[in-house]
């Protein structure tokens, strides 16, 4: 079973194919053929990344698509999750990587045969909900205005809708992921959202006297070990269709508190902190813009039943531990030299 990895360096790429090699060495499977494409190739002596044929591609190049195609023909599945964050002040970039890329993907996969597509959404992909009920695969996705990050999920889902309509007979799997955290991200998740300045001021273990949050932040988060034995158990089920991904429990408010330890949890208006974000990212004080809290207050809240009952999956992490692992990363630098993506941020790779 030969299996294409697109954005193979990254957190979660990086988390399944130590799962892949799991299956491969642990649990039988030596009929495993693994592939990763990156735009920069890690270091292929070291685990997870050895014993795996590297291909340095930019999947949002319409040069480097006959390519990917080359490398894709006699795939069993490809599994895409290419996927760019920053910079956030270069859309078009953003888009390049994010929705052309995806298009490409869909485009060599169909030129060389794949059966089996399984592709990164997203949380971020749906239209808002309430926060007081549970959501199932069925809700809309139409993305949330102001959010570049969900507005691309959005257009990312209906190019899936439009490849499923046009090849009938390929199987499409869409995961939809809540927030995916583990401790190896640390590094780059710290780099993503506060830059590198803000990311070092970060402790291991805050400690708040007052935490101002808005009462509608409220989310979903898994491990990132957890997402990616999700995405093995529909590469090997064969499984088709869209599934959301999250643990227990939902994270609101007070879980925010308890995990910073906030001596008190103050409800702060969300336009104030909306307006907050906005004009310290307009100063350059901080990387993350006012779209990833519009995305975070309107984002449903995820059911999680399809994936257990069709894919047999639960997590292992609750939603705390990864979050608590990620803080921890943050404040310790944590990473994976040997991944350019996932860089420690005292590395000097």
């Amino acid at each position: 079973m030969r299996i294409v990895v697109i954005g193979a360096t990254g957190n979660v790429g990086t988390a399944l194919l130590r799962r892949l090699q799991y299956a491969r060495s642990e649990e039988g499977r030596t009929d495993l053929e693994l592939v990763g494409i990156s735009r920069r190739k890690p270091d292929p002596f070291a685990a997870p990344y050895r014993d795996v044929e590297w291909h340095s591609l930019d999947v949002g190049d319409p040069d480097d698509l006959p390519a990917l195609e080359h490398v894709l023909a006699g795939t069993d599945a490809v599994v895409h999750l290419a996927w760019l964050i920053q910079p956030n002040r270069e859309l078009d970039l953003l888009r390049r990587t994010n929705v052309t890329g995806t298009e490409h993907m869909l485009m060599a996969a169909s030129a060389a045969g794949v059966q089996h597509i399984v592709c990164a959404s997203s949380v971020g992909a749906y239209s808002a909900a309430p926060k007081d009920k549970r959501t199932t695969e069925e809700w809309p996705t139409r993305g949330i205005p102001g959010s570049h990050y969900s507005v691309h999920k959005a257009e990312q889902e209906r190019l899936l809708d439009q490849f499923e309509k046009e090849n009938p007979d390929v199987m499409v799997a869409r995961l939809r992921p809540g927030l995916t955290f583990n401790s190896q991200a640390g590094s780059e998740i710290g780099r993503y959202f506060l830059g590198g300045l803000l990311a070092r001021l970060v402790p291991r273990k805050p400690r708040l006297p007052l935490l101002p949050v808005p009462t509608q932040l409220v989310f979903q988060a898994v491990h990132a070990d957890d997402v990616a034995d999700a995405y093995w158990r529909v590469l090997d089920r064969r499984a088709a269709g869209a599934f959301n991904i999250a643990a227990e429990p939902v994270v609101d408010p007070n879980a925010l508190g308890w995990l910073l330890n906030a001596r008190r949890v103050f409800p702060l208006p969300l336009p104030v902190l909306r307006a907050a974000v906005d004009l310290s990212w307009r100063l350059r004080l901080q990387v993350t813009d006012a779209g990833w809290i519009d995305m975070a207050a309107g984002a449903p809240v995820m059911d999680t039943t399809r994936a257990r009952e069709v894919l047999g999956w639960s997590p292992r992490h609750s939603s705390l531990q990864a979050i608590s692992e990620v803080m921890e990363g943050m404040g310790s630098g944590a990473g994976q030299a040997a991944s350019p993506a996932l860089l420690p941020r005292r590395s000097r790779f």
